[in-house]
């Protein structure tokens, strides 16, 4: 991972609202291309916020974000980032290959057969291709996420951002999804920014877990999960799992203190 080059570089950058809310602190920190990074922390310290600004849907107060920063500038015009949100946001009126097929019809990418075929393509690496002419409301939740993922990965993305994407599903779901996102990951060659809540699913995911503090939030800490990709559930159940995870649980005790001894979490 050393030999790769920086996919994200944030320098300085914090989050004060128009309401005057600091939702972020002067935070420095780098991604390389090809990583699992994964954030974790407690509610509110801003994990979301950060994620946005990376995607560009919010502006830091100050600082910093670039994208590829070390790279030809025009190859960095062809690296596309995609964003995958908490709800799987689909279109109820248009089927599933139509919701897939959205980006390319907004972006004008290419003719309709090449188009046609990446679609194809993406619905094959979610499993869905089956149920390329299903509506959203005949899916399960976990289709449907599968669903939302196709439809980042339709524009063949560099950069993928996923903000809590199984949080509301059930843990069988949740588990099985996460199986394939790294399967995913490590066919595709992604660099992936992941947000969650659970440890768990951090230590599964991840290359790298970084940890933050109550708001406003800022990087306390950081564990590298350093074993082999894509993983399956006897990982789950490993004694690296479990240290990896006692690991990340002091981490994130240490970063509540502050929010607890102000009596709130």
């Amino acid at each position: 991972m050393s030999e790769r080059i920086t996919a994200v570089d944030i320098v300085a950058a914090d989050k004060v609202f128009a309401n005057g809310v600091r939702a972020l602190e002067p935070l420095t920190l780098g991604i390389r291309e090809g990583e699992f990074a994964t954030i974790v922390g407690p509610s509110g310290c801003g994990k979301s916020t950060l994620l946005r600004i990376v995607a560009g849907l919010l502006t830091p107060s100050s600082g910093r974000v670039r994208l590829w920063p070390d790279a030809d500038p025009a190859a960095v015009r062809d690296l596309r980032t995609a964003f995958v949100f908490q709800s799987p946001t689909l279109m109820t009126w248009a089927d599933v290959e139509k919701n897939v097929r959205l980006p390319l019809d907004l972006g004008h990418a290419g003719d309709a057969s090449h188009a046609d075929e990446r679609v194809r393509r993406t619905l094959a690496l979610v499993g869905l291709e089956d149920f390329r002419r299903a509506y959203p409301r005949e899916l399960s939740g976990g289709m449907q996420m599968r669903a939302s993922i196709a439809r980042a990965l339709v524009t063949e993305p560099a950069l993928l951002l996923m903000d809590e994407p199984f949080a509301a599903l059930d843990e069988i779901t949740r588990a099985r999804l996460d199986r394939e996102l790294s399967a995913l990951w490590s066919r595709q060659a992604l660099t992936v920014l992941f947000v969650t809540h659970s440890i768990y699913e951090a230590v599964f995911l991840s290359t790298r877990v970084l940890v933050m503090s109550s708001r406003p939030g800022r990087i306390v800490g950081e564990v590298t999960i350093a074993e082999p990709q894509p993983r399956g559930d006897e990982f789950r159940v490993s004694a690296a799992f479990a240290g990896y995870c006692a690991r990340l649980s002091s981490l994130l005790a240490a970063a509540m203190e502050p929010a607890l001894d102000e009596g709130g979490a």
